[in-house]
C-alpha cells in the first residue's frame, strides 16, 4: 500500500534527539529521508549509551527509515552537494544553534533561492527570537527553564526532571505537525514556506494548565508527586505488595471506590464530600485511603477496582512492559532486520491508519551506509563519487559493514 508521504524527499541535517525524532516520524510516514552525518562520529546519539553491539540505543530507536549520508559540511564543496540536494526535495531539517545554518549558507533565505517550493523547519531550543535565543539548551536544561522541573518530583522534594525526553520529542512532534500542514497548503496552492518550532515553546505548552491556574489564583503551582493539582484523591497508594496508581476525577467515580474500600461513608463526610473538601484535606484522605489498601496485596484490589470501573493501574517497572499483554496486543514492538544486531525490536510510533498502514521497514542505518547509493540516485557518476572520497568531502561506510557481516565492532570510514 501506498504510505501517507510517499514521494517526499527529506533532507535531514539534524543530531541528538529532537531532529532525528522528527524525521524519524516523516520516515515512518512514508518520506524518503536522507540523513546527513558528519565523518568519523557521525549523529552524536550514535555515542549515546547503553550500547548495543557499538550502536547507541538512542540512535537506533530514532533512526529508522532513513539513509545515512557521511558529508563533511565544513567544507564549501560537500555543502554546495546539500543545496544540490534541495532542488529537488521537499522538505529540510535542521535543529542548530540559532544563526548556524545561515555562517554554513543553509539559511531558509538561501536555500528558498534554490526551491522556492521547499519546506523548511528550524528546531531550536528556545525558538527564533528573544533574550534566550542564541543559548544551547538539552531537554532537561529546558525543563528547568519552563518551569516543568519546579512542579516535578515528590511533594517538599527537590526539583526533578521528567525522566522521559518530553521536550525533545514533544518539539518533534510539532515540528512534523507543522511540516504536515505545510506540505497540504503546498498542495493546494505550490508555495513552501519555513516551519518553526522549539523545546522551549514546548515546554511552555505542556505548562498550560499550570499556568493558567496561576493567573486565575495567583497560586504558585507546586510538586505533587503522584499526585494531581485539580482532583483528589489522585496518585500512588501503597498496598500489601506493590503501589497502584488511582485517579478520581468526579464524584461518581469517589463513591465506586468508597464502596471497593467499603468505606461508603466518607462520600457524606464533610472533609471529602466534594472535590474541593477533598483538594483541602488530600493528604488525610490519603492516609485514610492507604490503610485500607495496605491490608491486601495490590492484585486483590486492581481486580475489585477494575470491576467498579475506577481508573487505576499497577505501577509497572520498564522490564515488565516488554512482555506486557497490552503491549503486545497493541503490537507497539517491532522486529526489525539489523545487520549487526540480532532480534532487535523497535517501538512503533502510537498511530494507527487503517488505509494506509505505518511500518519500519528499513533498520537505523550504519554510519555512511548509503552514501554511495544516495549520490549515485541524485545523478553523480562512479568517477564523480570516488573523487569526492578521494578528497575526503565524503565519505563511505567500511566494506565490511557495507556487506553487513557480522561480528564487526569498529565501524570505519574511508
Amino acid at each position: 500500500m501506498v504510505r501517507p508521504l510517499e514521494g517526499i524527499k527529506v533532507i535531514d541535517i539534524t543530531s541528538n534527539i529532537s531532529g532525528p525524532s522528527l524525521t524519524m516520524i516523516l520516515g515512518d510516514l512514508g518520506a524518503e529521508v536522507i540523513k546527513i552525518e558528519r565523518p568519523v562520529n557521525g549523529d552524536d546519539s550514535r555515542n549515546m549509551g547503553p550500547m548495543w553491539e557499538g550502536e547507541g540505543v538512542y540512535y537506533l530507536q530514532i533512526n529508522r527509515n532513513k539513509r545515512s549520508i557521511i558529508i563533511d559540511l565544513k567544507t564549501e564543496e560537500g555543502r554546495e552537494l546539500v543545496r544540490d540536494f534541495v532542488k529537488e526535495a521537499d522538505v529540510f531539517v535542521e535543529n542548530f544553534r540559532l544563526g548556524k545554518a545561515g555562517d554554513m549558507g543553509l539559511s531558509y533565505e538561501d536555500l528558498k533561492s534554490i526551491n522556492p517550493e521547499l519546506i523548511y523547519c528550524s528546531l531550536t531550543a528556545y525558538g527564533q527570537k528573544g533574550p534566550d535565543s542564541p543559548k544551547p539548551g538539552y531537554d532537561a536544561i529546558v525543563q528547568a527553564g519552563t518551569g516543568i522541573m519546579s512542579i516535578n518530583g515528590p511533594a517538599g522534594g527537590a526539583p526533578a526532571r521528567a525522566a522521559v525526553s518530553i521536550l525533545d520529542q514533544g518539539s518533534a512532534m510539532w515540528g512534523a505537525i507543522g511540516i504536515l500542514s505545510a506540505l497540504l497548503h503546498k498542495e493546494k496552492t505550490g508555495m513552501g514556506q519555513k516551519v518553526e518550532t522549539s523545546l522551549f515553546e514546548t515546554g511552555v505548552f505542556w505548562t498550560n494548565y499550570h499556568l493558567m491556574s496561576y493567573m486565575a489564583d495567583g497560586r504558585e503551582p507546586v510538586k505533587l508527586g503522584a499526585g494531581h493539582a485539580a482532583f483528589a484523591p489522585y496518585g500512588a497508594f501503597r498496598t500489601a505488595t506493590s503501589e497502584i496508581m488511582i485517579g478520581i476525577s468526579n464524584e461518581s467515580l469517589f463513591k465506586k471506590l468508597c464502596k471497593v474500600l467499603d468505606k461508603e461513608e466518607w462520600a457524606s463526610d464533610s472533609r471529602f464530600s466534594s472535590n474541593t473538601n477533598r483538594l483541602e484535606n488530600r493528604e488525610e484522605l490519603s492516609r485514610e485511603i492507604e490503610s485500607v489498601l495496605v491490608k491486601k496485596d495490590a492484585d486483590f484490589w486492581m481486580k475489585k477496582i477494575d470491576e467498579a470501573g475506577v481508573p487505576s493501574s499497577i505501577i509497572q517497572k520498564i522490564s515488565n512492559m516488554i512482555d506486557h499483554p497490552q503491549t503486545q496486543s497493541t503490537e507497539m514492538l517491532q522486529q526489525v532486520d539489523h545487520p549487526l544486531i540480532d532480534n532487535m525490536r523497535l517501538i512503533r510510533l502510537p498511530i494507527s491508519l487503517s488505509e494506509t498502514p505505518i511500518k519500519i521497514e528499513k533498520a537505523p542505518p550504519l554510519l555512511g551506509e548509503d552514501t554511495r547509493m544516495v549520490l549515485k540516485d541524485s545523478g553523480l557518476s562512479e568517477e564523480k563519487i570516488d573523487e569526492l572520497i578521494a578528497k575526503g568531502i565524503v565519505h563511505n561506510i567500511d566494506e565490511k559493514l557495507e556487506k553487513k557481516m557480522k561480528n564487526t565492532t569498529v565501524i570505519e570510514v574511508d
